[in-house]
């Protein structure tokens, strides 16, 4: 049962939850709950052990190349083919897909909102998504959404999968227990999980409330970067990404089953819990990562690198470099540059980014951007230090510094985000934000050099 794993491989060493999980990014895992339930050297024999159903989740076309294919064996105590049909569109309140580039009047220019407070409301997962902002097309399989989850509630006996695209969590007020059909997740504000596209799960919060953020990408899967000159250690190893061990409901009840497929979605009543995978061996499942364990890398004499050093997962597009969508973080670091602007710096980026803050103070922004809150620049607006920051850096002494106690990220995209109609009629909105800059002066002086 989900409340009793038994595994078949060892925990992470040094993992702080106490469920039990497997090291290694894209990984073949084997692990089951039931000694025996997988079988050895076959992956569909005759009769499978316990009387369990084997069925393949295929992330990819069967012709993959082996380095690129993802696929996971399941054995079951019921196949998903009773959980296909007698769906019916029920209404998706918040939830948007792209396209969905009409909905919003805001014009051009930096936009950033204040924290969405989790409402009083009984909400679950997905009563209580909220798009921010869109771009790309997901039937093609390009772009990406950002989205908030506001949680109250367990989902208990309701389950989902997004036949749209894979689901990059990023909680930012509490954590969140995730049941899926590999076994048990747990993760906390400094944490992320990655759902993979078709993955059977339900949610619960490990506190009363629980908020944070979610990637949900279109296109290529997630993929650790390339690290280039950096060579072969560094940013975000392999073996800090943990994945569940077998665990699995044998619940004979009525439960409801939710899809998101082409944008819609969908609901389907069915008689028994879907979550109930005895043993699983394959790569394509979800997994944790501790972003307090990406290695960052940086200046030690002058200047800065761009930012692209901090990415943690990146999905990749048809043009070499520039990604589909990039997952970035701003970590805790040393600051020990030389005759430097150690913020960033500002900039016109073709890129569009958006960005939250989970926890502490973004160096850039120290001033009104607080954590739960987002901003989106988007592909060339203009943006950078606003004036507090230019002042306090432009004039510190350039001593040894270290930046504690603060996570930021961003979901940066090759598309335009389009800010939902949600988005851009919220009260939270900071209508004020351009404001930031509007304190810098001119310091241009023809007759002065050093200024």
């Amino acid at each position: 049962m989900l409340d009793k794993p038994a595994i078949r491989s060892a925990s992470a060493k040094g993992a702080a939850a106490a469920l039990p999980y497997q090291s290694g990014f894209l990984g073949t895992h084997e692990t089951e709950a039931l000694e025996g339930a997988l079988p050895i050297g076959r992956n569909s024999p005759q009769r499978a052990p316990y009387g369990l159903y084997a069925e393949q989740l295929s992330g990819t076309a069967f012709t993959a190349p082996r380095a690129t294919n993802r696929r996971t064996w399941f054995y079951r105590i019921r196949p998903s083919a009773l959980h296909a049909s007698g769906f019916r569109e029920v209404e998706h309140g918040y939830l948007r897909t792209a396209p969905c580039r009409d909905e919003s009047n805001l014009p051009i220019g930096q936009l950033r909102w204040n924290p969405i407070p989790v409402p009083e409301e009984p909400l679950d997962f997905i009563t209580g998504l909220r798009t921010i902002t869109t771009c790309g097309d997901a039937s093609l399989q390009l772009g990406m959404a950002s989205h908030v989850y506001l949680v109250s509630r367990p989902m208990e006996n309701k389950y989902f999968y997004n036949a749209d695209g894979e689901l990059l969590i990023v909680p930012q007020l509490n954590g969140l227990r995730l049941r899926t059909e590999c076994g048990l997740i747990e993760v906390t504000p400094g944490e992320i999980c990655v759902i993979p596209r078709g993955l059977k799960f339900a949610v619960d919060p490990l506190d009363k409330v629980a908020r944070g953020y979610i990637c949900e990408n279109y296109g290529a899967y997630f993929e650790l970067p390339e690290r280039g000159p950096i060579g072969a250690n560094c940013l975000a190893n392999a073996r800090d990404f943990l994945y569940p061990c077998a665990a699995y409901e044998d619940v004979e009840k009525p439960c409801e089953l939710y899809v998101k497929s082409g944008g819609r979605l969908y609901k389907t009543d069915i008689k028994q819990s879907p979550l109930d995978v005895v043993a699983w061996h394959g790569n394509y499942a979800p997994c944790k990562y501790d972003l307090r364990r990406f290695s960052p890398v940086g200046a030690t004499l002058f200047d800065h690198p761009d930012p692209s050093i901090y990415t943690v997962l990146t999905s990749a597009s048809e043009r070499p470099g520039t990604a589909n969508v990039d997952f970035v973080i701003f970590p805790e670091r040393w600051l020990v540059m030389e005759d430097s602007f150690r913020p960033p710096w500002y900039h016109m980026n073709v890129m569009s980014e958006f960005m939250g803050l989970i926890y502490g103070v973004y160096d850039a922004k120290p001033g009104g951007f607080v954590p739960g809150g987002m901003s989106l620049h988007n592909a060339l607006i203009a943006h950078g230090p606003d004036t507090e920051a230019f002042e306090g850096a432009s004039r510190a002494p350039l001593k040894p510094q270290k930046l504690s106690g603060t996570m930021a990220f961003m979901f940066e995209t090759r598309y335009p985000l389009s800010p939902t109609a949600f988005a851009s009629k919220l009260e939270l909105l900071d209508q004020g934000y351009p404001d930031c800059w509007k304190g810098l002066k001119k310091n241009f002086d023809p007759k002065r050099k050093d200024w």
